[in-house]
């Protein structure tokens, strides 16, 4: 009797390229993560970097390391994005979201082993990361935005990983009162900030010290005069130009030859009288300060229209940038002028005085503007520096601290920083998966260690025994201290809330979110496909 052959039924086998792809990409993106973890806490090391300019650049701030490096693997190059996106977001935690972006995967590693597909491993870390920001919420502390000092400590703590570290009492209050005075009057009903509205001018001189917060508007060079004009000016009416105080051009490039004296004395006084002409309209404003945009496409001013101002009492501040004209608008509540019969006493703004200001250490001078009404509330930092990347990297310290201000200001809520928020995340997400059954548990209990390798790090980098600094931490979160994190400086276990090292809670649950994101999306890739 002849045996039938069984129906062959197609069956999806999985492909082993598939694991490949996985694999190179999964050991691609832990490279990157390995490579800045280092820089991760107050004690991390920082990165000297040579730009293809041949510029050198000094940081340890994530998202800069990560964006000037020249990453060409795909896979990294997601968690490059990862990074910024983090920096747009919450300002901070741009190591911190990398380095556990490299632990998930990790973790990863170890789960596709036991045969777990990654479709379910994604869907396992999304439930794990929401359920971690749940309990983060439940231990942080809200914050009312009128405690100043609470932001200021906040701030400190993010600054104490930076260069400028040292520096971070005259900083962090800095920081802070230049984004509350954004805010207004009234900070609680605001929802968020436009941090475009604090100018950052860097003067090179002088100290990181004699940074300062100016009540009003700075400009990076000194006003322009000639012999006799004013360079301090009390209750000043000031006018913004964006026409040219020089002899009309004509639309074509034409030559005009003169062989006569008489017609060029006569070109000349035209040109005098034309010039004058708009001198006297602008003084007939009741303007004393002129501020003139600079021009592309002839003078915007000359010798001679200098002197007429200066003869008229008029202090002069030339090539303002198109960029900046709306900032200044606002802060010194003018409005710009495109033609000079435009220019009205309605479009004056006002200040209680302008001046030029020779900056200690260095010999620059800045026009100060002070007592301006500030209709449109901007605030204005003046950044001091001994070299280019001591201010360059003072620049982006005091941006990060700003953008700290700004979470507060986004969700309203402290956390103890240190390692605390993870480790108590870790801690509560084991008794769940303890809790849990089926795949869910093992995933659960595998974020649960990724998310050690914060504490971890910051033990490792500050040269201590991290094996039983994280669990002497464990240890004090099971024990109901959910505070309890790593102090660097004193090598132990503290309450990071009696040693005032907080944080805003958007930067750690932004960075679990936007960690979790990536790392499942590079799981669910299972083959690179090159497009010529």
């Amino acid at each position: 009797m002849a045996t039938m052959a069984a129906p062959r039924g197609e069956i999806l086998q999985e492909r082993s390229k598939g694991k490949d792809v996985r694999t190179s990409n999964i050991v691609a993106a832990k490279a990157l993560a390995s490579c800045i973890r280092t820089s991760l806490g107050p004690r991390g090391m920082d990165k000297l970097m040579q730009l293809p300019s041949g510029e050198v650049l000094i940081s340890n701030d994530g998202a800069t390391i990560l964006s000037k490096m020249n990453v060409l693997h795909p896979a990294a190059k997601m968690l490059v994005e990862c990074s910024q996106s983090q920096d747009i977001e919450a300002g901070d935690g741009t190591t911190s979201v990398v380095v556990l972006a490299g632990a998930l995967l990790d973790a990863c590693s170890g789960l596709l082993s036991k045969g777990i597909h990654p479709a379910m491993i994604a869907a396992s870390f999304y439930k794990a990361a929401e359920k971690c920001c749940e309990f983060l919420k439940d231990a942080a502390k809200p914050v009312d935005l009128k405690d100043r000092s609470s932001l200021v400590h906040a701030v400190r703590t993010c600054l104490s990983s930076k260069v400028v570290s040292q520096n971070s009492d005259l900083l962090a209050p800095i920081a802070v009162d230049s984004v509350l005075k954004i805010l207004g009057d009234d900070p609680s009903a605001a929802t968020n900030v436009d941090l475009r509205d604090v100018r950052m001018v860097e003067q090179l001189g002088g100290t990181v010290d004699d940074t300062e917060l100016v009540d009003g508007l700075v400009f990076d060079k000194g006003s322009t005069k000639t012999a006799g004009g004013p360079s301090q000016i009390e209750n000043a009416k000031i006018a913004l130009i964006q026409f040219c105080l020089s002899a009309p051009k004509t639309d074509m490039d034409n030559n005009v030859v003169v062989s006569d004296y008489a017609a060029m004395d006569r070109i000349l006084r035209e040109e005098r009288k034309y010039i004058l002409n708009m001198c006297k309209k602008i003084k007939k404003t009741g303007a004393n300060v002129v501020l003139i945009q600079k021009s592309i496409l002839r003078d915007a001013y000359n010798e001679l229209s200098l002197h007429f101002l200066a003869k008229m009492g008029i202090l002069v501040v030339t090539d303002i940038e198109r960029t900046d004209v709306e900032f200044v608008c606002r802060t010194l509540g003018c409005a710009p002028a495109p033609h000079v019969d435009s220019l009205t006493p309605e479009k004056l703004g006002t200040a209680a005085h302008v001046g030029d200001v020779v900056l200690p250490g260095s010999g620059h001078k800045v026009v100060k503007f002070v007592g301006v009404a500030n209709p449109g509330s901007t605030s204005t930092v003046l950044l001091r520096g001994s070299n280019d990347l001591v201010l360059a990297e003072a620049n982006r310290s005091v941006h990060d601290a700003q953008c700290v201000v700004r979470s507060l200001v986004k969700q309203r809520y402290l956390i103890a920083g240190g390692g605390a928020a993870e480790t108590e995340a870790s801690l509560r997400l084991r008794e769940l998966a303890l809790e849990t059954t089926g795949m869910d548990s093992h995933c659960f209990k595998a974020y649960a260690d990724a998310l050690e390798v914060i504490p971890y790090t910051l033990a490792e980098n500050a040269g201590l025994k991290p094996i039983e600094i994280v669990t002497e931490l464990r240890k004090a979160h099971a024990e109901g201290i959910a505070g309890a994190g790593i102090d660097v400086k004193k090598g132990r276990i503290t309450d990071m809330y009696s040693e005032n090292v907080i944080q805003p809670l958007l930067v750690t649950t932004s960075a679990i979110k936007l960690a979790t994101e990536t790392v499942c999306m590079i799981l669910k890739v299972d083959d690179l496909v090159v497009v010529m």
